[in-house]
């Protein structure tokens, strides 16, 4: 299954890096979602990619977004990022790609990255799949969000 701008968003529940609780239907009607996937904890480019989005989080909040990590490694591995980073949000735990599944992304040796903007009704609003853009995924996402704010 292929999801495209337009689509409603797969609903999931899953484990952060922390133990706690995320619930993608609980931010339906609240929050806009930056839901990003990324290919390695502590990789050159992951690294500078979830830095640009803890760098700009300000931005992100005054746009009503909550930025969720999608990663296939350990809670522990997760956990060290977002702690050596200082990274204000945190990381899913997604070991056996069940939402890399639900969400269409490879998730082979390398894996995707890709960002998805979910509106506060559910809805696709924009992705971006680049695996040498990492610089680029925040600035697409606040574009989405932007246009999210002005009514498009």
């Amino acid at each position: 299954m292929t999801l495209n701008i337009g689509d409603r968003a797969p609903v999931f529940s899953s484990k952060f890096e922390d133990d706690t609780e995320f619930s993608l239907e609980e931010h339906l009607g609240k929050n806009n979602i930056v839901l990003y996937f990324y290919p390695k904890d502590n990789s050159y480019g992951c690294t500078r990619e979830a830095c640009r989005f803890r760098d700009e989080i300000d931005d992100f909040n005054r746009l009503d977004a909550v930025i969720v990590g999608v990663n296939r490694g350990s809670a522990e591995s997760h956990r060290k990022f977002v702690s050596e980073r200082k990274l204000p949000f945190h990381i899913i735990v997604d070991s056996g790609s069940r939402i890399y599944g639900l969400y269409d992304v490879k998730s082979g040796i390398i894996g995707e990255r890709v960002t998805y903007v979910i509106d506060r009704n559910g809805i696709i609003r924009h992705v971006f799949n680049s695996q040498t853009k990492f610089n680029q995924h925040p600035d697409e996402a606040k574009k989405a969000l932007e246009m999210i704010e002005k009514g498009n």
